[in-house]
């Protein structure tokens, strides 16, 4: 039996469609970014990262590249067939209980932004158990502008097109967000609700959580790297 859609995520397209509307062909098809760079950046050589919501290891891959160990959690079995070379685990963020702790814990693809404050709060939870002493969690963030400016669209390098179709507010603080990917060959959407957050309700997060901030990594501010709080 398949995993239910969650409240206001769907997405169409060819092959399987995950809980929260991404497609796995298609991310299987994105390329990675500048995401390895940065998180090679801001931790210590061969260190072992606990990666939260890795999908089909778009970034898990390059980093074993790089010499890091990696073991890749995602809730779709799907998203997981297409890891490559770490160790795998299934099951929502919000539930993970391992009893190990790991150098370097990740949790990237804007995952903090999830419109549900308790959802959140628990993924951010999640990161704190597992980190090692000494370790810290890298947490990717939505840009400054990301609700703005909609409709907008992007050529990749790569021959896709990127869409932001609409951007409607349903909540205080959530909008409903939908996506467009146009191949040459087939087009997928992805609708998902997402909060956004001030850095000043971020930080609330990571406190509320037994995180805190240690360094903005990008001049955007889009990727954090945070420590435990001391006790």
């Amino acid at each position: 039996m398949g995993l239910q859609m969650r409240e206001g995520h769907n997405g169409t397209g060819p092959g399987a469609i995950t809980p929260d509307g991404c497609a796995v062909e298609l991310y299987s098809r994105l390329p990675v970014g500048d995401e390895p760079e940065i998180i090679t950046a801001a931790v210590p050589p061969r260190a072992h990262i606990l990666e939260l919501g890795s999908g089909v290891g778009r970034i898990t891959h390059a980093l074993l590249d790089r010499g890091f160990t990696v073991t890749a959690v995602d809730e779709s079995a799907e998203m997981l067939e297409r890891v490559r070379g770490a160790r795998t685990i299934r099951g929502p963020i919000e539930d993970l209980a391992l009893e190990e702790t790991f150098d370097v814990v990740m949790l990237a693809s804007f995952l903090v932004h999830n419109a549900d404050a308790g959802l959140r709060r628990k993924m951010l939870r999640a990161c704190a158990r597992h980190v090692a002493d000494g370790g810290c969690v890298l947490i990717q963030r939505e840009g400054a502008h990301y609700h703005c400016d909609v409709p907008r669209e992007r050529v990749d390098p790569a021959g896709f097109t990127v869409r932001i179709v609409s951007c409607e507010p349903v909540a205080d603080g959530v909008d409903s967000v939908r996506a467009q990917y146009e191949f040459p060959d087939a087009v997928w959407t992805q609708t998902f609700r997402s909060r956004s957050l001030t850095d000043e309700q971020f930080e609330e997060a990571l406190t509320e959580a037994g995180l805190e901030r240690e360094s903005w990594l990008t001049q955007d501010r889009m990727w954090v790297r945070a420590v435990r709080t001391a006790e």
